[in-house]
């Protein structure tokens, strides 16, 4: 329920376009899911339901994958922002989707290491 899901056509117009040329495309719906669990129910749901599920980060793909040209449910994984781990040994850290760079240079401020942009694994 609200504030973890919406229909409201604003928000749904702002899910269903990213930087690329395409036109909106806008899901049925809207949800934040919080957790891995939250992530495996409302999958598990769609699937059942037969409904088309639309990951969503920051919209600035440039390839309109966020388009829901068939409708459906977006997931905009934006509140799952945690670092769940961290290895200075082997520059390795574990995030969760919605952790963006910027979010994760400052976590790496103090450590001497930064996450550039264009970095190739």
């Amino acid at each position: 329920g609200d504030p973890n899901v919406s229909t409201a056509m604003a928000v749904r117009e702002q899910h269903g376009h990213d930087e690329s040329m395409h036109t909106c495309a806008p899901p049925d719906a809207v949800v934040w899911p919080q957790s891995v669990g939250q992530v495996q129910e409302l999958a598990a749901l769609c699937h059942r339901s037969r409904v088309p599920m639309v990951p969503f980060g920051t919209g600035t793909g440039l390839e309109g994958g966020v388009n829901a040209v068939q409708g459906g449910v977006c997931f905009n994984l934006s509140r799952m922002d945690a670092i769940t781990e961290l290895s200075l040994e082997d520059f390795s850290v574990s995030v969760e989707p919605g952790v963006t760079r910027k979010a994760l240079n400052s976590h790496l401020r103090d450590t001497g290491l930064w996450f550039p942009v264009g970095t190739v694994g």
